[in-house]
């Protein structure tokens, strides 16, 4: 028997709910990843008292409820007093220091004043007000790094609930139980602190990463403009020099020199617009390694398969690689790359866009630039995805072995 699935409003509203957790940038994750970590362990803080008043209400002889009501009371204050700086001490990981003292010091306050009250209390009474103060103390201070703090901490845990029991004989028991308990409560806010600082390093080294691919990429165009440039503005330099020292003698010469400094020139302006548009003439197999070496220090996966791609296409290849490694770069949080030929089809493909899914064919102008380049060729381009990848297709002819003058 099959049970009926959710209403097609139901499951829209579910998937929209996903949709908006899921995406988003890297840096939003780890803001979720912060709103986690500190719900669950508000959660914890407030839900242990809670708990713990359950049962004390079930237990507490009916004269004592008035008195159970006025610790609960003033547990809730402590437990707010708590959630301040539980707050504090997310905020504080992993550092050590320095010691969250504003919120921290009341709290204490509180929480010296809360325990010397509930001693002359009867049993169920004391019990209930210990446990809430035990509570609020390992959940609040566990995350502290600090030993001037984390060694109190364990010992008030192991000796305040024992010491409120008044029970000599069980006072080991009471004692090894609650520092079991008590260091269950401490591992368990280190442990999420922990993961959360993990995250937020993660994304620290993931921008990092990217500034280095950036870094890279510029002094990849550099030492382009170098290697382009400089010999141009080298014969230049040259060339006007020894115009100069004709001109200086009176040679007639010197205008037929100062014409090919006019000449030199003109090529290096138009080599330079070339390198600006990426239109220079390019090597498929440096582009491909240029490639992988730049997103592998993004800390990107690259696969290269691209053997059948016939020669004559190999520097249009290189085009479509420069022009969409660095669209993955800027407009992706990609962590794979896939570069192959197969068919007479050329394709770049990633994961992780930033795009919208189900984006335009052909959308940003370097990819419409691109493509017009490429429609002279004969080749069409098309691009698109969905919210997992991205795929740029370059559509070569029939022939494919040939390609127009």
């Amino acid at each position: 028997m099959t049970r009926p699935g959710p209403r097609a409003g139901q499951t829209g509203a579910v998937r929209r709910w996903w949709a908006g957790w899921t995406a988003g940038t890297e840096q939003d994750q780890v803001r979720r990843v912060d709103l986690y970590t500190r719900q669950s362990l508000y959660l914890l803080l407030w839900g242990t008292p809670l708990l713990v008043g359950v049962q004390a209400a079930n237990t507490v002889p009916d004269d004592e409820r008035r008195l159970l009501l006025a610790v609960a009371i003033g547990g809730l204050v402590l437990t707010a007093a708590a959630h301040r700086v539980l707050g504090d001490v997310v905020s504080l990981h992993p550092a050590y220091g320095p010691l969250p003292w504003r919120s921290m010091g009341p709290f204490l306050g509180l929480a010296a004043v809360g325990y010397v009250a509930v001693l002359p209390m009867p049993t169920e009474v004391r019990g209930f007000g210990v446990m809430v103060l035990w509570s609020a103390l390992a959940w609040a201070l566990g995350g502290l790094r600090d030993r001037r703090v984390s060694v109190p901490l364990v010992v008030a845990l192991a000796v305040l609930p024992a010491a409120a029991a008044r029970q000599l004989v069980l006072m080991p028991a009471f004692m090894l139980g609650a520092l079991v308990i008590g260091g269950f409560f401490v591992f368990t806010v280190r442990v999420s602190l922990w993961m959360y600082s993990v995250v937020r390093e993660l994304d620290r080294a993931r921008v990092a990463r990217e500034a280095l691919a950036v870094a890279e990429e510029r002094l990849r165009f550099s030492r382009d403009v170098h290697d382009v440039l400089g010999r141009r503005l080298s014969a230049i330099a040259l060339q006007a020099e020894l115009a100069a020292s004709l001109a200086r003698r009176g040679d007639p010469s010197a205008a037929d020199r100062m014409l090919e400094v006019r000449g030199v020139a003109h090529e290096a302006l138009r080599e330079a617009r070339e390198l600006a548009r990426g239109y220079g003439t390019t090597d498929l197999g440096q582009e491909l390694e240029g490639a992988r070496s730049l997103l592998r220090s993004a800390g990107i996966a690259v696969d290269l398969d691209v053997d059948g791609l016939p020669g004559p296409w190999h520097e249009a290849a290189g085009w479509v690689v420069r022009e969409t490694v660095t669209n993955v770069l800027r407009h992706s949080a990609a962590t794979r790359v896939d570069i192959g030929y197969d068919d007479g089809v050329l394709r770049v493909r990633n994961d992780r866009p930033t795009v919208p899914p189900g984006a335009a064919a052909v959308s940003g102008t370097g990819l419409r630039i691109l493509a017009d380049r490429l429609a002279p060729l004969g080749a069409t381009l098309e691009s698109g995805g969905d919210a997992e990848w991205f795929e740029v297709r370059v559509q070569l002819p029939t022939r494919a072995a040939e390609v127009p003058a």
